[in-house]
């Protein structure tokens, strides 16, 4: 462990904007409102949103996070995860007579709704972005018989069309731009005729984030991204901070992840965090830097963001006596 000394020279580059999404700080707030409004266990399937110190914060508070809908005792509230949910999860959840919450992120539920559109209108649609990820297993679930996935550039020598001239492109939303657009460059040399969507499937704060860490990698010779492994947009900056000039940059949960070792030779750091990353670890982060002589912290500013939204509608009901109901209802099919 290489032991840093102050140095006036360190200094701090703070993204602006980090963290928390509208999407995230929406799902998290409906975890923790139905547990206030219903009382624990509120089982959630997946994860709410990817960031380990979330989960584990609200599993303190009563939320009980489930794989599979199965796993639900009957009579039960269930949420989906601001990634989203195929069509057949919802059939699931009916089946095993459970209450429902849906906290999917409304810019996922745009892709999942331009889904429906295009398949309606026969199109093959080309959905990029990572196999296994919750969000593309949702979003093609929507039309499986019209979507096929494309995990990139090396992906696009296999896609197979019935029609050419009938194709479109859908993204998932947590993907960089440079990386989604390689692809459809690629894409689009071998289909001319391939439409984009009617409006960027990439979500504003993923587009943000990795805007202020193109900024200051130029500037950074280390750059610090707070998130979970399981995050892509998390991954994502780590990637960005690197091609836009960072000499090395490391993904972090918690402060006390950091290795002293990377500062050796390090006058300037930047920092930012995920979208679904609460202040408070960014925080811890600034904090461990500045006892270790990092201590001047300027903002790199890339956007405004004002953007809210509305909490599950779901909410606004009695979803105990629902469930109650539900679970005393006859087996019929089941």
């Amino acid at each position: 462990m290489v032991r840093m000394t102050a140095s006036p020279g360190r200094r701090v580059l703070l993204a602006a904007p980090r963290g928390y999404c509208a999407g995230v700080d929406r799902a998290v707030i409906a975890v923790e409102k139905a547990l206030e409004q219903y009382g624990a266990p509120v089982y959630v399937r997946h994860e709410i949103v990817h960031n380990k110190y979330v989960v584990q914060t609200l599993e303190k508070k009563g939320a009980i996070f489930v794989e599979r809908t199965e796993e639900v005792p009957a009579g039960n509230i269930v949420m989906f995860s601001a990634h989203g949910v195929a069509p057949t999860v919802h059939e699931e959840a009916k089946r095993g007579r459970l209450a429902t919450i849906d906290a999917t992120c409304p810019l996922v539920t745009k892709v999942h709704k331009e889904a429906v559109r295009f398949a309606k209108e026969d199109f093959d649609i080309l959905l990029i972005g990572h196999e296994g990820h919750e969000e593309v297993i949702g979003t093609s679930g929507e039309a499986p018989d019209h979507i096929q996935l494309v995990d990139g550039p090396e992906d696009v020598a296999r896609v197979e069309v019935r029609d050419p001239s009938k194709i479109v492109w859908l993204s998932q939303t947590t993907l960089s731009v440079d990386e989604t657009m390689e692809t459809v460059d690629a894409l689009k040399e071998r289909f001319p005729q391939l439409i984009s969507p009617p409006s960027d499937d990439i979500c504003y704060a993923t587009q943000n984030r990795q805007l202020a860490v193109k900024q200051m990698g130029a500037e950074a010779d280390l750059v610090i991204v707070v998130g979970s492994r399981n995050s892509s947009n998390s991954k994502r900056l780590v990637e960005v901070a690197k091609l836009a000039g960072a000499r090395e940059a490391y993904l972090v949960d918690f402060a006390d992840e950091i290795d002293e070792a990377w500062l050796e030779g390090v006058s300037t750091v930047g920092v930012t965090s995920g979208a679904s990353v609460p202040e408070i670890l960014v925080e811890q982060v600034l904090e461990w830097l500045s006892q270790r002589g990092f201590e001047d912290v300027e903002i790199v500013k890339a956007a405004e963001e004002s953007i809210t939204f509305s909490l599950p509608k779901e909410l606004r009901r009695d979803l105990r006596a629902e469930a109650a109901e539900l679970a005393s209802e006859p087996d019929g099919d089941n």
